[in-house]
């Protein structure tokens, strides 16, 4: 990156590849640290511009002065965005305990008792799950610590943590990455459901060799990138007539009468629909929580996680019910 004014995101000039030698500390400054950090976590110039408060080339001036001052090559453009070097990632591990010290010296003399988070922290998870489980989780890490940020992207896909600036990462099945520090978080069921007004008209199957005549609701199989959820491995033969990438448009289908859907419990009890064939389809899924292994030390990261496990052991009627 180089100081004249260009398009946000437009890939720099060449950059250096290796170190110099010793490197003077004074030569080095916060703020261009806290621009590493904020490219970082968002992936563009401009999103961790506004994060910063400043413009997009401060930002990008910022990193080349930290390049040229280390002698390394901290970033590199992707297909999704901007992601850190191996040498940038030793780096941003370290910048992280400046910025948290710059955040504990804003407290002390703001005349905090205890010390609150600051910063931003980016997750993702999959539709249903993000909102029923993981944002009472975050709420409540909010209320803790006002002044830390959590961004919050909810889709039913794999991602890639590096190339999306995300911290943390909850995806169904077990994703893949040697950068990734991974935990099985928790189990979710689903099931069959359907609402009291297509039981009405339709009847209830009496067994799973009575699906074909019901309408089943469920995922757009061609646009499916979860594995895990392929309907064919749980249900075999079985083909939906109501698709939808998103989970809540299912469930809406399936209490308008629609059909019958292939549903997580947590979302279906909470719609109150019925439960069909509990014995015959009951589908377990994991939960994999994913952490780009330079964040694990953050503290804001780790009050998350710590969230998140105490959000999954307090729903597991909801998760796993009887």
């Amino acid at each position: 990156m180089h100081s004249r004014s260009r398009p946000a995101d437009e890939n720099p000039a060449p950059r250096p590849e290796a170190g110099r030698g010793t490197v003077d500390p004074r030569r080095l400054r916060a703020d261009d640290l806290r621009s590493l950090l904020a490219v970082a976590r968002t992936g563009r110039l401009v999103a961790a511009a506004d994060a910063l408060g400043v413009d997009h080339t401060t930002v990008s001036r910022r990193i080349a002065a930290l390049e040229k001052a280390l002698g390394l090559r901290l970033m590199e453009r992707g297909t999704e965005g901007w992601a850190l070097t191996d040498a940038g990632k030793t780096v941003s591990e370290s910048a992280r305990a400046i910025e948290d010290a710059l955040a504990r010296v804003a407290d002390a003399v703001s005349g905090q008792g205890t010390p609150s988070l600051r910063g931003t922290v980016r997750m993702s998870a999959p539709d249903g799950f993000g909102t029923v489980i993981v944002t009472p989780a975050l709420a409540r890490v909010r209320r803790l610590h006002p002044g830390l940020h959590i961004e919050l992207i909810t889709a039913t896909r794999q991602l890639t943590l590096y190339q999306s600036g995300v911290d943390l990462a909850l995806a169904i099945g077990t994703p893949t990455g040697s950068r990734l520090v991974t935990e099985h978080l928790t189990d979710y069921t689903l099931g069959l459901y359907a609402s009291d007004a297509y039981l009405t008209r339709h009847g209830a199957p009496r067994s799973t060799a009575d699906l074909p005549e019901h309408a089943l609701i469920f995922y757009v199989e061609s646009m499916l990138q979860v594995g895990d959820l392929d309907i064919e491995h749980h249900l075999p033969g079985a083909s939906p007539a109501f698709s939808s990438t998103n989970v809540f448009a299912q469930l809406e289908a399936t209490s308008l009468g629609a059909g019958i859907g292939v549903l997580p419990a947590f979302l279906a009890h909470r719609a109150q629909l019925r439960r069909l064939l509990p014995e015959e389809v009951d589908i377990r899924l994991p939960i994999t929580l994913a952490v780009r292994r330079e964040a694990v030390t953050h503290a804001a990261v780790r009050a998350v996680r710590d969230a998140l496990r105490h959000e999954v052991a307090h729903r597991t009627a909801d998760l796993l019910p009887q």
